[in-house]
């Protein structure tokens, strides 16, 4: 994959020119594949005992997070240096516990306008099946 063809935050973070967001180095986040040109990632979690409930699987505000950090790279993957799109609304719907291990999330910008864009994914366990699924409305703006 060649980032020094495209620009902006997401391109830097992957080609070492900044470090990455420290949340994404909580949940342990990798990439895995993305297209931006058809507004596609996959991507990947390491879910560690940290993140568990009292009855050992993974908390749903952690499977949230990785779900944001999978749709909201998809589309900021497509956008030109200086642009940023912070998440406006996401909905999770939680299908089956998730245990601790490798977690793959993919995520597609369904509809981009101007200014707000919908996008859709998957999180899905060890055995390829998905845990949860999630929607979310991001808003594109310029950094400041």
């Amino acid at each position: 994959m060649e980032t020094d063809a495209r620009g902006g935050l997401f391109w830097d973070v992957q080609a070492g020119h900044v470090p990455p967001p420290p949340a994404a180095e909580t949940l342990g986040w990798e990439l895995v594949a993305v297209d931006p040109d058809k507004g596609t990632i996959e991507v990947a979690f390491e879910a560690s005992d940290r993140f568990t409930n009292p009855v050992g699987v993974i908390q749903g505000g952690f499977l949230a997070a990785m779900l944001d950090d999978t749709l909201g790279p998809a589309l900021v993957a497509t956008l030109p240096a200086g642009r940023f799109a912070p998440t406006l609304d996401l909905h999770v719907q939680f299908l089956r516990p998730a245990r601790p291990g490798r977690l793959v999330g993919r995520g597609r910008v369904v509809r981009r306008g101007r200014q707000v864009c919908f996008m859709a994914g998957e999180l899905l366990g060890p055995d390829g099946e998905p845990v949860a699924v999630a929607t979310a409305t991001a808003h594109i703006q310029e950094i400041r």
